[in-house]
């Protein structure tokens, strides 16, 4: 991989290791809404005005509106919402390790969706440890804060491997900027009333709103431009490797930021989860990933990553 590439991974890994950090600082004063329309609203801003050069694109967008609105439904609308929720009682970096276990879920929906690829003994034996650590992982954010928080990250998870299946089957001929712009305006549309509904009585802090304006500024827009132009650098399959940093990033975040603990049973059960999800995926083709796909592989790095997040 060249220099720039390098560059490129190295600073995608760290912007979309960040949003969980900056979704929990958010949610201490500001709604769900507010905080999902904040980032979708300043990321469409800045990415609709370069999408609108793309005619042709539009016009594909255009054509496959439908699965472009269960795509932003079921990568955005619905998971980014979830995760603000679930950030009011789980730490940043339990949520970033959660969301982890997405490689590994995809392999079970593929199967499930009657998918073509083989569950090896090696990836079942990923999918095996995968699930152990995830299980290690949960549990204890069940006994501390309930059940409900971790369901709804788990929700997101599964979300971020249904909207790359979407992507790959009925929008491998959209060009990705186009259809991140329209998936993330469409999804500040939806959110304009109830952000409206539950906006704050007064201005949230300076820590806040910057962590607002980080989320869509820099874990937006600029992310997707960033990894528009890694695709181009490294390929598309190379590019979701990211997937697999975004957790550590998050945790040294959550660690390093706001104090959140970095327990054994973490360490531990990020470690499994990361070696389940390398091994389960393991006999993938990546010549077979398209662009959309790519982007929404790696929109689960974004906290609500990721996206088109």
């Amino acid at each position: 991989m060249s220099r720039r590439g390098w560059v490129l991974f190295a600073a995608m890994s760290v912007i979309w290791g960040i949003p969980y950090l900056l979704i929990k600082v958010a949610v201490a004063e500001v709604s769900g809404p507010v905080i999902v329309l904040a980032r979708t609203a300043v990321g469409a801003l800045v990415l609709l005005p370069v999408a609108m050069r793309d005619r042709a694109g539009l016009a594909r967008v255009r054509r496959h509106w439908k699965p472009i609105v269960a795509f932003a439904t079921i990568e955005i609308t619905g998971p980014w919402i979830l995760l603000s929720d679930a950030e009011r009682r789980l730490s940043s970096s339990l949520t970033g390790l959660l969301i982890a276990a997405t490689p590994v879920i995809a392999v079970v929906l593929n199967r499930v969706a009657g998918g073509s690829e083989r569950v090896t003994p090696v990836r079942g034996l990923g999918l095996a440890i995968g699930t152990g650590g995830v299980a290690m992982l949960a549990v204890p954010g069940i006994t501390g804060v309930g059940a409900w928080p971790v369901a709804e990250v788990l929700i997101c998870a599964v979300c971020y491997t249904i909207a790359p299946m979407i992507a790959a089957r009925k929008l491998g001929d959209v060009p990705p900027l186009p259809m991140t712009a329209a998936c993330i305006s469409l999804a500040a549309l939806v959110y304009v009333g109830p952000a409206i509904a539950t906006r704050p009585d007064s201005v949230p802090s300076v820590r806040v709103l910057g962590a607002l304006a980080g989320l869509g500024l820099v874990c937006t827009a600029m992310a997707f431009v960033l990894f528009f132009a890694l695709i181009r650098e490294v390929g598309s399959a190379r590019s979701v490797v990211i997937t697999y940093v975004n957790p550590a990033v998050a945790v040294a975040a959550g660690a390093l930021v706001l104090g959140e603990p970095l327990t054994w049973p973490i360490a531990v059960g990020f470690a499994l989860v990361l070696a389940g999800s390398v091994l389960a995926t393991s006999t993938r083709r990546p010549a077979a990933t398209t662009e959309p796909a790519a982007v929404a592989s790696a929109l689960t790095a974004t906290g609500g990553a990721g996206a088109p997040g």
